[in-house]
């Protein structure tokens, strides 16, 4: 009518602005990018008119971002601040003229960009971020332990991790990026579907994808493979290894390897020393079954990067993906069948042709009554282990922690009978996280922030039976030694 129609024409413009649809999970976006162009070409894929259908789950991808973004936020501000900020002004660069990536993607609350230092008074340091302001006092970054004006500057560009937004001002803390990065790979157990994909902490400073394409060592995420391989060739969880100081004599010299804690147990079952992820034994187990027989059951879990036939092998001294360690994990709770990771399951022309459609790949790998060994082992991690953080979590949950020498890789990729899940933190130029950086420390609690998020509507599900002939696990000997502390283990 005339009436609305004045009421419209007196309403005031608004700009709609259209974000990036790709801001959600971009490095999963481009892996399905690259697929497209070299299956259908370049034009096609832009100009054709394709309709893709992917795996995504927007709702776990969110949860993950978040995930990893406060992992490493946590673990930045274990280390202390670190400085070395780059700084507009000294760049030759107005303040108000410089515009930041970040400022291009939606800001919510719980989200992290970057900013620019207005200036500095005795009360905090003034911050600009796209059309935001914020004002970052002594409380919002007393994990410092310094004042503002002592580390800040004009100029300077900070990390901040948005607390609250309201028209025009925000809440922020002060948070830092040293270099960190992190990784994470979900998948669906039933059908391959990937439901969440992280390559790194920003995809606008480095495209590179770290689950996909980072080739690091493993630690003691790679045990499985060795204790499947012993279970597999007719052992028992019960079955007894010495744990005590040995020295191999290898081509290039003795060879005397350690305990994460420096303790020596004795004989012990593979099931103690698999949850507590004991080096010595499991080496002691590799050597039982044979280097190369390990090698054959890892390849059959998918794992194609190479393996060379070495005792440290045993330890995860091997250089794998993200993608390889998720996808095998899925074999333990799929009773043995190794699931496919996929991400598109279907394309459709223009004219409404199928183009392809992807249904679910598996591979088989190993007996239902391994599998489900393997599982209980797996769930004796998360149970009493080195990942006893996340028995709070639900009652059928399973995993394996990892670290590499020096702190250089914390892991931890574990399972629930629907999802799969790996995480993976460290330096691109493969230098320490710093002591006792672990993957129970380090990559654990991001798993644990994503899997909250997955398993629910998903509570009640549960592990198959173990196999009725397997001895009672007789875990509960062992947890009333006096040194004992549920997850005080880890692995090199």
């Amino acid at each position: 009518t005339a009436a609305q129609a004045t009421r419209a024409k007196n309403q005031p413009i608004r700009i709609s602005l259209q974000h990036d649809p790709n801001w959600l999970a971009p490095y999963f976006v481009e892996e399905v990018r690259q697929y497209l162009e070299k299956k259908y070409g370049s034009d096609e894929v832009h100009q054709g008119g394709l309709r893709v259908y992917t795996t995504l789950n927007t709702a776990l991808q969110k949860a993950a971002n978040q995930a990893v973004l406060d992992g490493l936020a946590a673990y930045e501000r274990r280390h202390g601040w670190k400085g070395h900020l780059r700084n507009v002004i000294a760049a030759g660069l107005e303040i108000d003229k410089y515009e930041d990536p970040d400022w291009d993607q939606p800001m919510e609350v719980g989200s992290y960009t970057h900013a620019v230092v207005t200036h500095v008074t005795p009360a905090g340091a003034a911050i600009v971020f796209g059309r935001r302001t914020a004002v970052i006092t002594p409380a919002e970054m007393a994990w410092v332990h310094a004042k503002p004006a002592a580390i800040l500057a004009a100029g300077d560009i900070v990390y901040v991790k948005i607390v609250s937004l309201a028209e025009g001002a925000a809440k922020v803390t002060l948070e830092q990026d040293s270099g960190a990065q992190g990784a994470l790979l979900a998948i669906d157990n039933a059908s391959g579907d990937i439901k969440a994909m992280i390559g790194g902490r920003d995809f606008d400073e480095s495209k590179f994808n770290r689950a996909t394409q980072a080739m690091r060592q493993v630690g003691s995420s790679f045990k499985p493979y060795v204790y499947t391989a012993a279970i597999d060739e007719g052992g028992s969880p019960d079955d007894v290894v010495l744990d005590a100081p040995v020295t191999y004599m290898t081509a290039s010299g003795p060879y005397s390897p350690h305990n994460y804690d420096g303790k020596f147990e004795g004989n012990i079952s593979y099931r103690r020393a698999f949850m507590m992820s004991r080096n010595i034994p499991a080496l002691k187990v590799e050597q039982q079954v044979g280097i190369n027989t390990v090698i054959q059951y890892a390849r059959k879990f998918g794992i194609t990067s190479p393996l060379p036939p070495v005792l440290p092998l045993a330890l995860g001294s091997a250089d794998l993906t993200l993608w390889e360690q998720a996808s095998a994990f899925t074999t333990f709770p799929n009773d043995g069948v190794r699931v496919v990771p996929h991400y598109i399951t279907k394309v459709v022309d223009y004219n409404g042709r199928v183009l392809e459609e992807n249904l679910p790949e598996v591979k088989d790998v190993i007996s239902v009554r391994t599998a489900r060994i393997m599982t209980d082992m797996l769930h004796d991690v998360v149970l009493h282990g080195t990942a006893y953080a996340a028995s709070k979590l639900g009652p059928a949950l399973a995993g394996k922690t990892g670290t590499t020498n020096d702190f250089t890789d914390a892991w931890f990729v574990g399972f629930s009978p629907s999802l799969t899940c790996g995480v993976w933190v460290g330096y691109d130029e493969k230098k320490t996280l710093g002591k006792k950086e672990t993957g129970a420390m380090a990559a654990l609690p991001i798993w644990m922030d994503v899997m909250k998020v997955a398993l629910k509507g998903h509570e009640k599900e549960q592990f198959g039976p173990v196999p009725p002939d397997l001895p009672k696990n007789n875990i509960a000997r062992h947890l009333d030694t006096p040194d004992f502390s549920p997850g005080d283990s880890e692995d090199h």
